[in-house]
């Protein structure tokens, strides 16, 4: 029925605009990769006029709320609301009680202590919805369809639990999927969560918020200063990524990350910030930028992986510091004045490309076996600009954890890191991707 709505509502477009609508999607679509492809779906249902802006309590919120649940569901996560999400209600001034819901999914983790603890992933699920201008004498009702505020975040959201539920046996903690109803409602659904509805707040060890990604402005990493926070987001930027956010201190967005810090949770928002159509009738899926998304995405992922693998971040690191997860003497190389440098750069990148890659071989078993994957690895460039103490952190196959700790010991001499003038023991950790290519039908 939902489906069948939002195509009546495209299909009673003009001829001419449907015809010029149809054209640029199909152009759209045969260049979109998968996940761009998904993206894309998601945001043009969520976003569309049917949904009419999803404002709380409205049916539109409702059938958002069952377009989430319906894809956690066809993604193989499982469910901790029921078939009408976990339904709260919020008294009106006026006596009326107006009934929302969040949507709540789970991936379980697999660590024996860990698995028990918890990161939340949430995205804000309703909009504006519609409000009735008068227009020359007659009234009009805009529709506040939310594209990128905040049907972008869901859809990232969505394809994030879609990514980690294939890679479930990576996880140690379980990962918490929350589309938040009602968050324009003073974050009403946040609150809802984490005081009524997940009897285990109290084991959140971390949370990821999600809101208006689609923006192509920027990519901003918000920690509200925690310092926990910003060394997992510098330990992910120290490694390749497609994308790395700037950390703000100022609050792009003001969203749900807020009611986990009152829970003295430690949050991060990622965002790529305010743009003129926030609010307004032109916030439409044609302004959303997918491709960044899709960069973006692969970021957040690997953020994720981090924060729920390695040591809990602390709401108060001055108090009770995490302990760093370096080798004995060693700096991380993002604390360094002075990264070490390879070949007259200080990007990990370069390392990467000139060296690692042109030298890497991929083992003809593991090929035979189709195994592939990406090796993070672990190594020290000492004082003399040596590379030492490598080592395997995240695995794929013995096979290739072994060739990428060969190839990585292998390395000429670095220029040396330094710290406040002298010489230092730097730490880096990198993935090194190994890649089989898709086979040609013939």
């Amino acid at each position: 029925m939902r489906r069948a709505l939002f195509f009546f509502i495209l299909f009673t477009c003009t001829a001419s605009f449907c015809a010029a609508q149809y054209r640029d999607d199909v152009y759209r679509g045969l260049n979109d990769s998968e996940t761009v492809a998904a993206m894309r779906e998601h945001v043009g249902f969520l976003a569309s006029a049917a949904l009419e802006g999803r404002a709380a309590g409205s049916e539109g919120e409702l059938e958002a709320a069952d377009y989430v649940r319906e894809v956690l569901e066809a993604y193989g996560v499982e469910l901790l609301s029921g078939v009408d999400g976990d339904e709260f209600g919020i008294k009106r001034d006026n006596g009326d009680t107006l009934v929302s819901r969040n949507v709540i999914g789970i991936i379980r983790g697999n660590d024996k202590t860990l698995k028990d603890r918890y990161i939340v992933v949430g995205a804000r699920l309703d909009n504006i919805g519609t409000r009735i201008i008068t227009v020359d004498g007659e009234p009009v009702t805009n529709i506040y369809n939310g594209a990128n505020g905040n049907a972008s975040g869901v859809a990232m959201m969505l394809e994030l639990a879609r990514m980690l539920k294939v890679n479930s046996f990576m996880l140690k903690r379980s990962v918490v999927f929350v589309a938040f109803g009602s968050s324009l409602e003073s974050h009403i659904g946040s609150w809802y969560f984490l005081n009524r509805s997940f009897k285990d707040a109290d084991k959140i060890d971390g949370m990821v918020n999600l809101d208006i990604v689609g923006s192509g402005r920027g990519f901003y990493a918000y920690t509200s200063s925690n310092a926990d926070m910003n060394r997992i987001v510098n330990r992910v930027n120290a490694t390749l990524q497609p994308v790395k956010p700037e950390v703000t201190a100022t609050e792009p967005v003001d969203s749900d990350h807020r009611m986990f810090y009152a829970s003295e949770i430690p949050s991060v928002l990622f965002t790529t910030g305010m743009y003129p159509e926030y609010g307004t009738v032109r916030d439409t899926p044609s302004i959303v930028h997918l491709d960044d998304m899709e960069l973006e995405l692969e970021y957040i992922y690997n953020f994720t992986l981090e924060l729920a693998n390695g040591a809990a971040p602390s709401f108060f690191p001055d108090r009770t510091p995490a302990a760093p997860a370096v080798s004995a003497g060693a700096i991380p190389y993002y604390e360094c004045d002075i990264p070490p440098t390879f070949l007259g750069s200080t990007d990990p990148k370069v390392f990467l490309e000139k060296w690692v890659y042109a030298y890497l071989k991929y083992p003809q078993e593991a090929v035979r076996n189709g195994v592939q994957g990406r090796v993070l690895v672990d190594f020290v460039i000492d004082e003399k600009g040596k590379m030492t103490d490598v080592k395997v952190l995240k695995g794929v196959d013995p096979l290739l954890d072994a060739e990428a700790v060969k190839v990585v010991s292998a390395s000429p001499d670095w220029k040396p890191a330094r710290l406040q003038g002298r010489k230092v023991r730097s730490e880096m950790s990198l993935y090194v991707e190994f890649k089989l290519e898709k086979r040609k039908n013939r």
